[in-house]
């Protein structure tokens, strides 16, 4: 029979921070908290619990057992609007936020709790969800500027970076990682499936300064502008890897954590970019540069642009900080010497 021997030491070892017990612990910092905002951070985290489930028993025959012990079984197809669900429940059965900008139903969705302090923008789910490769959930999180007690407005979600208090996202995979900032730093939590919980695996990312790998959709190189297509002409000649997973969690994710740029250029098709200014650049901008790096459209720093809609679309330039400040100078420079 198998035994398992312990000694004194590896009963002193640390069982690990739970995320419960970081919120409690930050909590505890502001002596005035009321434990809203607290709350809200826990629900996010249970809906991310329900469609990490779901993730993994996507795509099981209906007859299967698993599957049809599942509450909410989704096929592949579904998981978005799934996973929408799952977040739109969580925010709204709690008294914190008042709406959710939500990328799958590209409107803002009253939770019907107008005294709740919280706007919430949310992308459920993105990532190819037929291949189920890096699948992720992003989202922000502002007080809202409308008055307590009244319907939320789009004003609760057009008010900048600089205004957000929160921003984070989720990771799903073979580890499934929880990363978000409230403004000091960015903390990563791994969950741990068979206690069910989220732990504290890096206290404070920072990202590398320098990076030798970009990542973007180089089957539309030709529709970039010129500038785009020169940097990435030179980032081979310099031998830099391409890393791309064509999920913006997933590729953000990575670049964060090891550095690099990751590069959504406007093309021919879109010439005001693709990504979401409120749900997409704004959030991961937050978390970029409180992991001190930056991100920016091209001409100006995202946390400085404040959107006068909700659909509005961007170019998005975000990773290492010399590696942005190399690339933006090269977008910059053609314009320079127009004026000049």
């Amino acid at each position: 029979m198998l035994q398992l021997m312990l000694n004194d030491d590896d009963l002193d070892l640390p069982v690990g921070l739970t995320l419960e017990r970081y919120i409690m612990q930050k909590q505890g910092e502001f002596p005035a908290a009321t434990g809203e905002f607290s709350q809200l951070l826990r629900d996010l985290a249970l809906a991310a619990k329900l469609v990490n489930h779901e993730v993994n028993q996507a795509g099981l025959p209906q007859w299967s057992m698993i599957a049809r012990a599942a509450p909410l079984h989704a096929t592949p197809e579904a998981l978005p609007e799934t996973a929408h669900l799952r977040f739109a429940r969580a925010l709204s059965r709690g008294s914190e936020v008042c709406a959710v900008l939500s990328e799958q139903l590209g409107s803002l969705q009253s939770t019907g709790n107008h005294l709740g302090t919280y706007a919430v923008t949310l992308d459920a789910l993105d990532g190819d969800t037929g291949a189920s490769i890096g699948l992720g959930t992003l989202f922000s999180i502002y007080r809202r500027v409308s008055g307590l007690g009244t319907p939320a407005t789009p004003a609760d979600f057009l008010q900048g970076g600089h205004k957000l208090v929160a921003a984070g996202y989720v990771l799903y995979g073979a580890s499934t990682v929880l990363v978000y900032t409230t403004g000091q730093g960015v903390a990563a939590f791994t969950f741990q499936p068979l206690l069910g919980e989220f732990y504290l695996s890096q206290p404070q990312i920072t990202i590398p300064a320098e990076g030798h790998n970009y990542s973007c959709n180089e089957g539309l190189a030709l529709q970039y502008p010129e500038p785009i297509q020169a940097y990435l002409t030179e980032c081979k000649q310099r031998s830099f890897g391409s890393r791309y997973v064509g999920s913006l969690v997933a590729d953000f994710h990575r670049t964060l954590l090891t550095g690099g740029v990751y590069l959504s250029p406007p093309t021919e098709a879109a010439p005001d970019g693709t990504l979401g200014v409120v749900t997409h650049c704004l959030p991961l901008a937050y978390l970029v540069v409180q992991a001190d790096g930056l991100a920016s459209t091209g001409s100006e720093s995202l946390l400085d642009v404040i959107p006068t809609a909700l659909a509005q679309r961007s170019p998005l330039y975000i990773g290492s900080r010399n590696m942005v400040q190399e690339l933006t100078s090269k977008i910059l420079q053609p314009s320079t010497a127009t004026k000049a």
